[in-house]
């Protein structure tokens, strides 16, 4: 497998990475930030002391503006550089702005935490790592290569006489100027890892604090993870969507027209055994259709889908034992998966309340405000509801949690009972 980067080439077996173009990826990005961050510095102290002597008369505010965006390039040309040693993509942390235009481009910029992180990482690269990379290459590249060259010296600048190593030590004899030259060998092969080292954490450091660090951005992860629950969600709206249409297209349509055969076989046979066969198989095909119904309505009603939250809530009240009184202000339609869930809560909170209550009567109140959806079913039932006592409010729980919801129930011995629902979500034009 051929290596990603620097490390991955450094830990390779045997002395692949000295025979390798690695070693000099890493003299060739060491050696451009030496001279990008010395034309870095040049530029920001020109730019700061022209911004100051021009800020005096107003008109270097712009400039100094300007300034605090000038991360931004020195960002670009980094996430380009760390290819010599890091050949995975670096992607940037800038955020789109939300309409189009410089003035939009600029508050966008200025607000986010990635133009501040570029511009000190401008700053820590104009004063302080561009030394240290010439410092680096100075160390492990041209001293062992004057170290090398000594043979070189003797026999030019020397008349094979005398060379000076590093300019502090002189050599006299050809045996002594080879041996030097081979531990120069020794200290640019190295000299080639310690390169090799200095530039892979060089990278790092940069990918840190102006691309994506390796393995991902952790706010880039949460917010794909709530991406994919909201997907998850609305696919499995979706599937309940399918299943009621193709139950109430299908099955309930053939449950129809066998019920009407049979009732016109009933109406056709003599009196006896076969008519009271047929009657009764008549009337299980009706007990059969009723509960298909039934079921298609607890997938998904109709209603909800075609008329929204509030009208459905009005027909699950319609159908319930016990009179509930209804009282939701909400203009307009949610988003599909928040309708399904404050629906299904509140369904599965009358049939408590029809089975376990005791309750004369019910409320449901609720509405849209700040953000988010509110829902409240009340009633004057006796009490003592607890959400983990097989109400089936546990799993209603986790379905609102999945929206980022909350649902809290207040049921103390003797009554009332308060369920309160509330979810995130925003009116929109798809929506109102």
């Amino acid at each position: 497998m051929h290596p990603r980067n620097v490390w991955q080439a450094m830990s390779g077996p045997g002395p692949g990475f000295l025979l390798s173009a690695w070693p000099w990826r890493a003299v060739a990005y060491l050696a451009t930030g030496a001279v990008a961050g010395a034309v870095t510095l040049v530029a920001a102290v020109t730019a700061v002391a022209v911004g100051g002597v021009l800020a005096l008369v107003v008109v270097g505010l712009p400039l100094l503006v300007l300034i605090a965006l000038a991360g931004i390039p020195v960002a670009h040309l980094e996430r380009h550089r760390l290819r010599l040693v890091d050949r995975d993509p670096v992607p940037g942390r800038h955020r789109q702005p939300a309409a189009a235009g410089l003035w939009a481009w600029l508050t966008t910029r200025l607000r986010e935490p990635a133009t501040w992180r570029e511009l000190g990482y401008a700053l820590l690269f104009a004063f302080l790592l561009w030394p240290v990379d010439a410092l680096v290459l100075a160390a492990a590249l041209v001293l062992p290569l004057s170290t090398v060259a000594t043979p070189l010296l003797m026999a030019t600048a020397g008349d094979g006489e005398e060379a000076k190593v590093l300019k502090q030590w002189t050599v006299t004899t050809w045996p002594t100027a080879f041996g030097v030259a081979l531990l120069g060998l020794l200290l640019l092969a190295a000299g080639a890892y310690a390169l090799g080292l200095a530039a892979g954490a060089r990278a790092e450091l940069a990918r840190v604090l102006v691309g994506t660090p390796r393995g991902g951005d952790p706010d880039d992860r949460v917010v794909e993870l709530t991406r994919s629950r909201v997907r998850l969600v609305d696919a499995f709206e979706a599937e309940r969507r399918r299943i009621e249409r193709d139950l109430h297209d299908g099955a309930q349509q053939r449950l129809v027209a066998l019920t009407m055969a049979l009732g016109l076989a009933r109406l056709d046979a003599p009196p006896g055994p076969l008519a009271d066969q047929l009657a009764k198989a008549h009337g299980e095909a009706g007990k059969a259709l009723g509960e298909l119904r039934e079921l298609i309505h607890g997938i998904h009603p109709k209603v909800l889908a075609d008329y929204g939250l509030a009208a459905a809530v009005e027909d699950a009240a319609d159908r319930s034992a016990v009179p509930v009184d209804v009282r939701l202000e909400l203009p307009g339609r949610l988003p599909q998966a928040v309708e399904a869930a404050a629906y299904f809560v509140v369904c599965e909170a009358l049939a408590n309340v029809a089975r376990h209550s005791g309750a004369g009567r019910a409320e449901v109140t609720g509405g849209h405000r700040d953000g988010r959806l509110f829902l409240a079913v009340r009633d004057d039932g006796r009490g003592g509801a607890e959400a983990g006592a097989g109400s089936g409010l546990t799993g209603l729980a986790d379905r609102v949690s999945v929206l980022d919801g909350r649902l809290a129930l207040s049921s103390p011995p003797g009554g009332p009972t308060l369920l309160r629902v509330e979810i995130p979500c925003e009116w929109t034009e798809r929506f109102a």
